[in-house]
């Protein structure tokens, strides 16, 4: 395998895990507020879930699902534009400031080197080699000095719109079974289980995004939506009085 085509494959692998935080991102925002919904008008009618109407639970579930999921693709794309527009503003400002005062971002290069390990010597061979060439000196001082990467392959338009379809898909789970059933109490306690295979769903995908332990991954997961959900029920409970 020659270095163009590793490239390819490792660029690949890379905006797979981009994509993976998105639905991960999007997808346990969808499954919890939409649950949410559910399990509000649970807590609601807790003497008896057959009184809420099946059509009451689609409607604010799906209103609330569709309204947040644009919300968040939005919101997404948004603090995406934001990153690359400081990212550009800043790196043109170091440009300026290398071209004016070369001397003083060299030291500031030479103390960054030094500070991460590289003996004096050579990494005062390495800031005069990287010092001819300004474009990478400004690369590297955005990398080391203000801990920004470049986000130009980073699309926020994708990035939006893989945030509002993971909410949207995973965040209709939880209204699965009133698409189908009554609404009975057993139909809630379906959607508790759906919503909880969603969740361990969910905290696979994020296992595989991240390689953390799969029980951590997908025990924080369901955790978290276990908690929102039962805020839920219980302010739904408290406000039925």
């Amino acid at each position: 395998m020659d270095w163009q085509e590793h490239r390819r494959e490792a660029h690949a692998l890379g905006r797979t895990q981009e994509f993976l935080k998105q639905i991960v991102y999007g997808g346990n925002d969808g499954i919890v507020t939409t649950f949410a919904i559910v399990a509000g008008f649970a807590g609601a009618q807790a003497d008896g879930v057959a009184q809420i109407g099946g059509v009451a639970v689609l409607v604010f579930g799906l209103a609330n699902l569709f309204a947040d999921a644009v919300s968040m693709g939005l919101g997404e794309f948004l603090s995406l534009r934001s990153q690359h527009d400081l990212y550009r503003n800043r790196r043109a400002s170091e440009m300026v400031e290398i071209t004016e005062d070369p001397e003083q971002e060299r030291m500031e290069l030479f103390e960054i080197l030094r500070q991460r390990g590289v003996p004096a010597g050579e990494a005062d061979t390495l800031t005069t080699i990287v010092a001819r060439h300004p474009d990478l000196m400004a690369d590297l001082m955005m990398t080391y000095e203000f801990g920004m990467m470049d986000p130009d392959e980073d699309s926020p338009a994708i990035s939006g719109l893989m945030t509002f379809l993971s909410f949207v898909v995973f965040g209709c789970v939880p209204l699965i079974p009133y698409f189908i059933f009554e609404p009975t109490p057993q139909t809630f306690w379906l959607s508790v289980s759906t919503t909880g295979s969603a969740l361990v769903a969910l905290g696979i995908v994020r296992w595989s995004a991240t390689g953390e332990r799969l029980l951590r991954t997908v025990g924080e997961t369901v955790l978290v939506g276990a908690v929102c959900a039962l805020v839920a029920f219980v302010v739904g409970a408290v406000v039925s009085g």
